[in-house]
């Protein structure tokens, strides 16, 4: 199963590395949509605007998990790529043990500091139980969400990216299966949803850590690879702390307009939680192809293989920005009838707000298509600084445009809406314009 990303046809390997990702991560969005689909009908509005509202602070701490274990997969498929087994070894060692004293710690962290976050969150009074009571159950499957994402990255960076997604298919399944039994059955309202997405994250996680564990007895580290060698810790540090950082402020800024999408009121909370799911449905297959295009960089980068990537760069592009477009229209289209998939057809306004995000943000899901090209390309090449630098300028440019447009009558809420794809459209601009300026440098790191 597993895939050698230095040879054979660009599109079609790329495509069919790509698939098995962006199926597994679907799967994955399914654990809170299926949160919120469930809690929306038959929990009512305040239940998903509680739901939907811990959602963007659970991504937010998943990016940071989701950024160090990626970091950690660029340094590996770059030793794949070489043939270097003892220093892929060394770093699997030294990664691993990395995240996952990081993880308690955060974990820990989040406990205490709960009703300071909800605070920042400026949660209204009428859903604060709810969702406190949702966090402090979803917060005990932190670790497993560490587990998943680190064993799928050191196996996605070794070219496999089918077996995350047979696991994450199993805990899917179960998540739904669990909420209808917590939620309608037993009446165990949000907790009972949380209940079953931890659940469900921990049979993912621990599966997928043992499956490693067993079926490649050659990834082990040794007795004399366990050992915090000063290089190779500076090297995985370098790599997923930048790459944790830039995931970490992608989303973090998103939590900030989430603060400020809060204080418009419980309507405009549960149309943009219910939208928000619509919205990274849509964009996950591309940010998957940047995933994979990284992947594909990082290999033949330590493989040497420069005009490999050179063409590869032109395929990715046009396979991305084609999608894009496709989605968007779909997207523009039918959001009315998307947003009924998570809200009853009487909320005519939740439905009339999701929708209006929906066609603003629909239009343009080229420019994030572009951009996760760009930190793809920029983390493969041992430039993670330059995807840090990206993001601040997406999401700085979008928190800044978001509370000063919407502080404008005409516009309101759809102030925060448009803010978001002009970041998108600075942050390429930037990545595209250092591309051109530093080209024969970037390709020269390989000789």
């Amino acid at each position: 199963m597993n895939q050698d990303l230095t040879k054979g046809p660009i599109a079609r390997t790329l495509l069919l590395f790509v698939l098995p990702m962006t199926l597994g991560n679907m799967l994955q969005q399914l654990y809170n949509v299926a949160d919120t689909l469930i809690v929306g009908r038959f929990l009512g509005p305040d239940a998903l605007a509680a739901v939907g509202s811990a959602y963007t602070l659970m991504t937010f701490l998943t990016s940071i998990f989701l950024g160090l274990c990626m970091g950690s997969g660029a340094v590996f498929s770059i030793r794949y790529g070489a043939r270097d087994e003892d220093s892929l070894k060394s770093s699997i060692f030294v990664s691993f043990v990395l995240i996952a004293v990081l993880t308690c710690l955060i974990n820990a962290a989040v406990f205490l500091l709960i009703d300071p976050i909800m605070a920042f969150l400026k949660v209204p009074e009428a859903v604060y139980a709810m969702m406190r009571n949702y966090l402090w159950v979803i917060f005990t499957g932190l670790f497993a969400t560490f587990l998943y994402n680190y064993f799928s990255s050191l196996l996605r960076a070794l070219g496999n990216s089918v077996v995350p997604l047979i696991f994450l298919a199993v805990s899917a399944v179960t998540n739904i299966v669990l909420d209808l039994v917590f939620v309608v059955v037993f009446g165990w309202g949000v907790e009972g949803a949380a209940g079953a997405t931890v659940f469900s994250q921990y049979l993912s996680g621990v599966g997928l850590g043992l499956y490693t564990l067993v079926r490649f007895p050659g990834l082990h580290p040794e007795k004399r690879h366990r050992k915090f060698s000063r290089d190779i810790l500076r090297e995985i540090s370098q790599f997923s702390v930048l790459t944790c950082v830039q995931q970490s402020v992608m989303n973090f800024g998103i939590l900030m307009v989430q603060g400020l999408v809060n204080s418009f009121g419980t309507a405009v909370m549960a149309a943009f939680a219910a939208a928000v799911k619509i919205d990274s449905f849509a964009y996950m297959p591309v940010q998957d192809f940047g995933n994979a295009f990284s992947t594909f960089v990082a290999q033949n980068y330590g493989a040497g293989k420069k005009d490999r990537i050179r063409k590869g760069i032109h395929v990715a592009a046009a396979v991305a920005v084609g999608f894009s477009l496709f989605v968007s229209a779909l997207v523009f289209l039918f959001a009315r009838p998307l947003m009924t998939i998570f809200v009853d057809g009487s909320e005519h306004e939740i439905i009339s707000i999701g929708a209006g995000y929906l066609r603003v943000e629909g239009s343009f899901y080229c420019g994030i298509g572009i951009l996760f090209l760009l930190y793809g390309f920029y983390r493969a090449v041992k430039k993670p600084g330059m995807s840090v630098v990206l993001t601040v300028i997406s999401l700085g440019t979008r928190v800044a445009l978001a509370y000063l447009l919407s502080a404008v009558p005409a516009l309101g809420v759809y102030g925060i809406w448009w803010s978001v794809p002009i970041g998108w459209f600075l942050a390429d601009a930037a990545g595209l314009i250092y591309y051109r300026l530093k080209k024969d440098q970037l390709m020269n790191l390989l000789a």
